[in-house]
């Protein structure tokens, strides 16, 4: 008698969780059904309508082509990069591209080895397989997880104690698309598994300010190309908070005016939000004014800056953090966590080397 295995195919609830955890926390509003599809409805579904991140599109344009004209799969692709950057929107982009079937599913959903042997050995040839948060796996499925990659094989074990075998059963030739927001948590032997790996950085106001005008197109928004600039400059980098902070001002545009999104209209809404001229939004505040009051400026170990401020440590240095250091607002030292004095200054606040500096000069 076979292992018992069960297909965890990710829920549109875990969806939600997932898309929760990472950008909605900018914006105070309810993620719906109709948020889900509006989301799905804006995803780009082929390369040429995926905007930023050029040079990793060409590269996966010679890799895609290649493989069609081969009529093989393509070889296994590891996307890394910061939450809400379209690692996800990708891999359904390389299914598309591929003409193939694309299957998701996290890391943590899948807790057993036999959930995993259920999922390989559904696919059908060339299958876009996509393993979200993939650095979560658990290390037993991920010692299956080798060499369904490498060789295409799996091995179960069929019955118990001394009468207990082994039996190795092929897989169809598929493409595994394993997304990670932390690369350095992924195994050597996992890492090098992936015939390519691509990293998503940040994107520029301008690639953000051609995103929200697509979307404000399929979302029927009117707005003037200065509105889209307004709301790009406060998206963090980040297409998919980009596309949450358009609907939330399509929302106050629609209940405190006419509709018609303006720059000043974008401004005011996106203040209303509790989201400055940079992007920063209430929590992101809270941690700088955390480590100027509470801690009058001193170095603070990352358990003690998130008890201080009620977030989860993996949350704050994964998703509040990223940003803060790009801006310059936060140094991560061998102490801990330290304003910077550019922090202070966006704050409106005097950092503790210009007060010496003044006190200096009486």
């Amino acid at each position: 008698m076979g292992v018992a295995v069960s297909t965890v195919w990710e829920s549109d609830e875990e969806r939600r969780e997932l898309a929760e955890s990472e950008s909605e926390r900018l914006v105070s509003a309810d993620f719906t059904e109709d948020d889900l599809e509006i989301d799905r409805n804006l995803r780009p579904r082929q390369l040429d309508e995926y905007l930023g991140q050029t040079r990793v599109k060409e590269n996966l344009g010679v890799l895609i082509e290649a493989a069609r004209g081969r009529d093989e799969a393509l070889d296994h692709i590891l996307l890394s990069g910061p939450p809400g950057l379209g690692k996800t929107t990708l891999a359904h982009v390389i299914a598309n591209e591929l003409g193939v079937a694309i299957k998701t599913t996290s890391g943590p959903a899948i807790e057993r080895a036999g959930d995993l042997a259920a999922i390989l050995t559904n696919l059908d040839a060339r299958d876009v397989l996509f393993i979200d948060e993939i650095h979560r796996l658990n290390r037993a499925v991920e010692e299956v997880l080798y060499p369904a990659m490498e060789d295409f094989a799996i091995d179960i074990v069929i019955g118990q104690g001394p009468a207990a075998r082994s039996l190795r059963l092929d897989l169809p030739r598929f493409t595994l698309v394993g997304a990670t927001t932390r690369t350095g948590l992924l195994t050597g032997p996992l890492r090098d598994r992936f015939g390519m790996a691509f990293r998503l950085d940040y994107y520029s106001a301008e690639e953000l300010a051609s995103i929200v005008g697509r979307s404000s197109e399929i979302l029927k928004v009117p707005i003037t190309e200065e509105g889209t600039r307004e709301i790009a400059r406060r998206s963090r980098g980040t297409p998919r908070l980009a596309n949450r902070l358009l609907k939330r001002v399509r929302d106050y545009a629609q209940v405190r005016h006419d509709g018609n999104v303006s720059e000043d209209i974008a401004a005011e809404a996106l203040a209303f939000f509790q989201v400055d001229h940079v992007g920063l939004d209430k929590m992101d505040v809270a941690i700088l004014e955390t480590l100027i009051h509470k801690f009058s400026g001193r170095p603070v170990g990352l358990n003690t800056l998130a008890a201080a401020v009620g977030e989860e440590p993996d949350t704050l240095e994964d998703v509040y953090e990223p940003f803060l250091l790009q801006l310059g607002f936060l140094a991560r030292t061998p102490k801990g966590r330290q304003a910077t004095p550019r922090a202070y200054e966006h704050l409106g606040l005097q950092s503790p080397g210009e007060a010496s500096r003044q006190e200096g000069l009486f």
